[in-house]
């Protein structure tokens, strides 16, 4: 039940120093560390999650881990993987719950199962953690394993809530009234914003925003023979021309009118190197906003057809595609509704007529290799003029933070997290209303037209996540949060 998951070190702190723009934050960190990391030394540190791949969880651990380690710092990371297929049903509920969706009915049978798989998670990494250890528990789905594992060992315990939502509902009553006896084990709470905490958290919690790794796989610079390999190698585009890598072992796939997935390039090119290209790439969840963003982009469309508008401005938004984008569902673990929210999508885009539908790639990209789905994800975005996440709800979003560190301008709901990151026509836009799909198709009407203003928020978001999002800052919060949990009695 319990799994460690390996991190490989890829890229250390000097390579990150040799990038002028990177240079001065390395610096700050180094400096910072060689107060901090005495303070925790003889202690190791473990990271719970319940997944090591898809999500910003996985996303953001194995740099920060690494970069960890490099300081001085013993880190392990383990995933919990519980027998009961229900138990991910459950947390997936509380996940919604926690952002105000679903039904807020927990009963006995919830409690039961919940403190069943924790207590037994609980007793399997008793068996590897040492009393002095300091244990981090990510989200709500190892939250009860860190809180049996405080109750029993004693060992000092940090819980990292990715999500929250910043207004109170009948929901979300509910499910902190859940989860509540577990957090009152912990020692303290990291949350990503300050809306997200509960009252009784708040004199123990520390606001970490979290940060990328910019030189990793999904996020650095791809020249563009290498972007143009990657498209090839991955199927997203066909190879007109002999290109330099094999394949990779798993193709994207792109859905079909008569419901096959297949090769996204197998029969038609999406268009990634030639037209203006609009994406959201996110976990297949409903509140993704995936539903109302498909039906702005074909208000998007229509609106093409009406009024008088220059002809360059005119056509492209004729030859506009949105390309929607996502982890195979088959390989998250802990989302068990993905297959059912792409399914549901799929019905809608198949009913669209032929001529939008055509405009439309849904596809679903393999997580077998993490290295290659981290290239495949960057060279999207960075095929993109636009790159969208519509989400109703959103603790943080990394996918807007890569596409701003990309230079690319963002379309963003106003969602918590979102707004926290995009400020509106400085780094990209936000809307109001993440289901008025009119709202949607203006706005992106109004960046389309305005590629200079496009460029300029690009720089600026660039700029942003320099300053405010990248891993150097992360890691710098928490090795304080370290050592203050490890000095506290």
């Amino acid at each position: 039940m319990i799994e460690r998951v390996p991190v490989e070190r890829r890229i250390c702190l000097d390579d990150y120093a040799g990038f002028v723009p990177l240079a001065v934050a390395v610096g700050e960190l180094r400096s910072r560390a060689r107060e901090l990391v005495p303070r925790i030394a003889g202690r190791r540190v473990w990271m719970v999650s319940s997944t090591a791949a898809g999500g910003g969880v996985a996303e953001m651990l194995p740099q920060l881990i690494s970069i960890l380690r490099e300081l001085g710092v013993t880190v392990e990371w383990v995933v919990i993987r519980p027998r009961e297929p229900e138990f991910f049903v459950l947390t997936k509920r509380l996940h919604n719950l926690i952002h105000g969706v679903g039904d807020p009915r927990l009963g006995a049978s919830d409690h039961t199962l919940y403190r069943a798989v924790s207590r037994r998670c609980a007793e399997e990494l008793a068996q590897l953690i040492d009393r002095d250890d300091l244990l981090v528990v990510h989200d709500p789905q190892p939250l009860g394993v860190g809180a049996e594992l405080k109750r029993a060992v004693g060992v000092r315990a940090i819980w990292r809530s990715h999500i929250g939502l910043e207004e109170e509902l009948p929901a979300t009553r509910a499910v902190w009234e859940f989860l509540r006896p577990f957090t009152e084990a912990y020692d303290h709470a990291v949350f990503s914003a300050r809306e997200y905490v509960p009252d009784w958290l708040l004199p123990r919690t520390t606001i970490i925003a979290p940060g990328i790794d910019p030189l990793g796989h999904k996020n650095r610079e791809l020249k563009p023979h290498k972007l143009v390999g990657i498209l090839c190698d991955s199927r997203l585009s066909q190879a007109h021309a002999p290109v330099l890598t094999p394949p990779f072992g798993e193709p994207a796939r792109r859905l079909r009118p008569d419901g096959r997935f297949t090769e996204a390039a197998e029969t038609d090119e999406i268009g990634l190197l030639y037209r203006p290209i609009l994406t959201q790439i996110s976990r297949w969840d409903r509140l993704k906003g995936f539903l109302p963003l498909l039906s702005g982009f074909v208000e998007l469309k229509r609106r093409a057809r009406t009024g008088e508008r220059p002809a360059r401005d005119r056509r492209r938004l004729e030859i506009a595609r949105l390309v929607l984008a996502g982890p195979d569902p088959g390989g998250v673990a802990d989302d068990p509704e993905a297959r059912a929210v792409l399914e549901e999508l799929g019905a809608a885009w198949r009913a669209l007529e032929p001529p939008i539908r055509d405009d439309i790639a849904l596809v679903t990209l393999p997580m077998g290799s993490r290295k290659e789905n981290a290239l495949m994800v960057n060279a999207l975005q960075r095929s993109s003029v636009v790159v969208i996440q519509n989400s109703l709800r959103e603790g943080f979003g990394l996918t807007a933070t890569e596409a701003m560190w990309k230079g690319v301008a963002v379309l963003a709901s106003c969602a918590t997290g979102l707004r926290l990151q995009v400020r509106d026509q400085l780094d990209g836009r936000l809307v109001r209303d993440p289901l008025d799909a009119a709202e949607l198709a203006r706005t992106l009407d109004e960046m389309l037209s305005a590629p200079h203003r496009r460029a300029a928020w690009g720089r600026s978001g660039q700029r942003r996540v320099l300053d405010e999002f990248l891993v150097f800052s992360q890691a710098m919060k928490w090795l304080r949060v370290f050592a203050e949990t490890a000095s506290r009695r």
